[in-house]
């Protein structure tokens, strides 16, 4: 069956992150709180996995043995709370389409937009797990004032800063880092909160099906 998720960080004022709060931080923290998905966490956390070229087998499926591959495949999908809130399905008047990404300017966000495939898998496979703790918010989903912004930008910058080998050994896990025309993962967050922090803006971060 065929979906298209996207994962996108767009920068916005306080009042409007002040607006989004009530509505977005429940459902972040729903999907956080999740005791399986902490499972997951902590598994990743305790072994990470090795060359993403070695999952699949002719089905194109992670291995049927392979229970830490398929956890962490469940770990990085989009969280069910933040994805029905997002679709519209659980108040029709919201979406992330319309109430949040519309309107934004090329310099105020960052978006990846995928068939049958997810940007935060790739992005978290790509920079391992020790780099992923330091990213604030749960999976791709975050919501920060810009006080917040400015005091976790030495983390993210350690994060998403890369030696030369380290860049190249992190490009060849990000298996969307050859598709062309779209900003890479490794560089859109960082850019993003580069930005945000230096205009005094916050940032909401949303990944979720939009089909």
């Amino acid at each position: 069956m065929g979906f298209t998720s996207i994962w996108a960080i767009s920068s916005h004022p306080d009042a409007f992150i002040a607006d989004l709060a009530p509505l977005l931080l429940p459902a972040m923290e729903a999907d956080r709180s999740e005791p399986h998905v902490q499972r997951r966490w902590e598994r990743w956390q305790q072994a990470p996995l090795p060359d993403h070229r070695t999952w699949y087998g002719s089905s194109g499926h992670p291995a049927a043995d392979d229970a830490a591959v398929r956890s962490f495949l469940d770990l990085t999908v989009p969280g069910r709370h933040v994805d029905d809130l997002c679709s519209g399905t659980v108040d029709p008047d919201f979406s992330a389409i319309e109430n949040v990404w519309t309107d934004r300017a090329d310099e105020n966000i960052f978006v990846s937009v995928n068939s049958k495939d997810y940007a935060v898998q790739s992005f978290f496979h790509a920079i391992g797990p020790a780099r992923a703790t330091l990213l604030p918010g749960w999976c791709g989903n975050f919501l920060l004032t810009s006080a917040e912004v400015r005091r976790t930008l030495p983390d993210v910058e350690r994060a998403l800063t890369f030696t030369d080998a380290e860049r190249a050994a992190a490009e060849a896990q990000d298996w969307l880092h050859y598709y062309p025309g779209k900003e890479c993962v490794l560089d859109g967050p960082l850019r993003l909160w580069r930005s945000a922090a230096a205009s005094g803006l916050g940032l909401c971060g949303l990944a979720v099906h939009i089909s």
